[in-house]
């Protein structure tokens, strides 16, 4: 499995992700949403590159000019909450694609840092033989985004699969590296922290984006 960090490179990523790790900066919900929606443009960008492409013919009012457009079948997927807006700035982009769409969610045992993730609905077009772009903001432990695509793939196998995160850790790109089929599976992150919490948050991460994104739920 291939593992692309964009902040191996200098580029607007490392302004973005500046911004969003700030814990001063997050606290303005609306800046704290549109850059997750940048780096999602600048990764779908950046994916736009391995998709296959076709010629076509375009007529313009004063002739015909070749050009080349994506021949893939995209399906854009998202695990619910905190996925929305990374998923909408993919979606900006690949702006013909289907969607998909899972809710997964981490259930405590009481009085503990233990949990389980539970899938409770998924919503998806036929995925055999199309290009899948899974997106998570934040890949902690890789329970979420390994539950999400056996939920997916209930609906077919698709070609190849792009899995896309703001921040992922070492664990969990060893998870999605095992549980995912390796030789068709692309990992896209903006950038990678190296430790979890007893909480399994992602130290030093930027928190938790689906409270930053949305408000603090109960």
């Amino acid at each position: 499995m291939e593992v692309i960090n964009l902040s191996e490179q200098n580029s607007l990523v490392g302004q973005f992700m500046s911004e969003v790790r700030d814990k001063v900066l997050q606290q303005e919900r609306l800046r704290f949403r549109t850059n997750i929606h940048r780096l999602a443009q600048i990764m779908a960008y950046e994916i736009s590159k391995r998709l296959r492409y076709r010629e076509v013919e375009v007529e313009t009012p004063l002739g015909v000019k070749k050009t080349r457009v994506i021949d893939d079948r995209v399906v854009l997927a998202t695990i619910l909450r905190a996925g929305l807006p990374f998923h909408e700035g993919f979606l900006s982009y690949f702006d013909g694609a289907d969607n998909a769409f899972v809710s997964a969610y981490r259930k405590y045992f009481p009085k503990t840092d233990d949990f389980v993730v539970h899938i409770e609905y998924i919503a998806s077009p036929r995925l055999d033989d199309k290009t899948l772009i899974i997106v998570d903001p934040m890949l902690a432990t890789g329970s979420s985004m390994e539950l999400a695509y056996q939920a997916l793939v209930t609906k077919g196998h698709p070609s190849h699969i792009h899995v896309a995160s703001v921040i992922a850790t070492d664990q969990a790109i060893e998870v999605v590296r095992k549980r995912l089929p390796a030789d068709k599976t692309t990992l896209w992150t903006a950038d990678i922290d190296h430790e979890l919490n007893t909480h399994s948050y992602i130290i030093p991460g930027l928190g938790d984006a689906g409270d930053l994104l949305y408000g603090e739920k109960e």
